[in-house]
């Protein structure tokens, strides 16, 4: 395995001129918007100071320099706080020039085989028009620019609700990390095109209910598609001109503990917005769950090959760490198995960096079931970062899929149907770590605990 330690920000090598062409030059995209600039900084400056202070979003590391993207107002600001950087803009620039035009290719237009939100509604309408019997589409709520969030139930008996266990597969939170979308959506294909081949899969969906949110973020996407394509948050007009929330930010449990997981500042990548659940995006997620008893979630994101459980908001254990860890390794190992790629495991806040009102803490926190990151491949940016080739899609969907199988297994075996309140690990209850006495369950998962 390779230390997580070393990925704090990111790991990177020198040779970056493929991302760099698709940053500036994906045609027909207006990739890199003139308010913005790229600077470097030396590895060796207080990143949580320069973190809290002002909103940078991460893009890469080269030797002994981090970069950052950052708005033109910020660059005064920052030098007059005392911090030396360079200005990389016109130099990565100057890269791009240097590379032979037309090295890249992505067939079938600006997003290739990655899936915009009109091409996702059609792949989804058509898997439920197909395979009525054993899938159907359901609307949990709608984003701020009125796209549909979906989800795709699948089971024997998709009309009803059933005591069965149920497992949410879900992608495209951040709006760059198209493969996020990709993945879920593909294991729902093959779990409707395999149930009358596979045995295996039959009794996984006559057992379970699988339900398959591929895009939280349908304006985001589509925003990343065709306008930026490095855009993360969702589409909230904020009240200093800004855009965007980060809507893994934006989950009730333990929203705001610190500037450091999330911030208060709107221009800032990690914006937390208003408050939890303040996005029409996250409420609906929040309905779906509050509305359907899970017993298990993953949550698909990109980059850097790993399986992260909480906690995510401080580097503390979860209760149940000892079974997460288990879990996620055996997920690990499932998908070695497929094409030799090393996920690593750990705890969120440890092995990646903090976050705090993400999806995964507020799953385990509130509801008491398994709920696990997948931080898909690439490795990092000498392998692509947020770009994935479309030849990628088809084997990191491959070696995805055992390990989210063998989790709906899992569920099926620890199932303790018609027992209200059970979790997928009995009775025990979940230990609240510092600042996480919850008094008032309903007002908790309303996003309401915390002022």
């Amino acid at each position: 395995m390779i230390s997580r330690k070393r990925k704090k920000i990111f790991i990177f090598s020198s040779f970056w001129t493929a991302f760099l062409l698709l940053l500036f030059a994906q045609p027909g995209a207006d990739n890199f918007p003139d308010t913005h600039e790229i600077i470097s900084f030396s590895r060796k400056i207080d990143l949580k100071n320069l973190f809290e202070s002002y909103p940078l979003d991460p893009l890469m590391a080269d030797g002994d320099r981090i970069y950052f993207i950052v708005e033109r107002k910020y660059l005064d600001p920052i030098h007059q706080s005392g911090y030396d950087f360079r200005l990389e803009t016109d130099k990565l620039s100057l890269e791009i020039d240097k590379t032979p035009k037309g090295s890249l290719n992505l067939q079938g237009g600006l997003n290739g085989a990655y899936h915009s939100y009109s091409e996702l509604t059609s792949a989804l309408r058509n898997i439920a028009a197909g395979y009525s019997p054993i899938a159907r589409l359901y609307i949990p709520g709608k984003s701020l620019e009125n796209r549909n969030i979906y989800g795709l139930k699948i089971s024997d008996n998709p009309s009803i609700r059933e005591n069965e266990p149920r497992v949410a597969l879900l992608g495209c939170h951040h709006a760059r990390e198209w493969i996020s979308v990709e993945v879920p959506l593909l294991i729902a294909e093959y779990l409707v095109k395999n149930y009358n081949q596979d045995t295996r899969i039959k009794n996984i969906v006559d057992s379970a209910e699988i339900w398959i949110i591929p895009s939280v973020n349908p304006d985001g996407l589509d925003y990343s598609v065709f306008t930026y394509r490095l855009w993360r948050k969702n589409r909230r007009l904020n009240l200093d001109g800004t855009y965007g929330v980060d809507l893994n930010r934006n989950y009730s449990y333990q929203w705001g503990y610190d500037n450091l997981g999330s911030s208060p500042e709107p221009a800032s990548e990690v914006f937390r917005g208003t408050g939890p659940f303040s996005e029409p995006e996250t409420e609906a997620i929040r309905n779906l769950f509050i509305n359907n008893r899970f017993s298990a979630a993953i949550s698909y994101h990109s980059y850097s090959q790993s399986i992260l459980f909480p906690w995510g908001y401080a580097d503390l254990p979860a209760e149940k760490e000892a079974l997460l860890s288990d879990l996620a390794s055996t997920m690990a190992e499932l998908i070695f198995r497929v094409n030799g790629r090393e996920y690593e495991v750990g705890r969120a806040s440890s092995s990646l960096y903090l976050t705090n009102g993400d999806f995964t803490d507020w799953v385990y926190g509130f509801f008491e079931i398994p709920a696990f990151t997948i931080e898909l491949p690439p490795l990092d940016l000498i392998h692509g970062g947020f770009f994935n080739s479309e030849q990628d899609i088809q084997q990191i969907f491959r070696e995805n899929l055992p390990a989210a199988l063998y989790l709906i297994e899992w569920v099926m075996s620890t199932f303790e149907g018609g027992q209200k309140g059970k979790t997928p690990w009995g009775k025990l209850r979940l230990a609240k770590g510092p600042r996480t006495v919850v008094k008032d369950s309903r007002a908790f998962s309303k996003g309401k605990e915390r002022k």
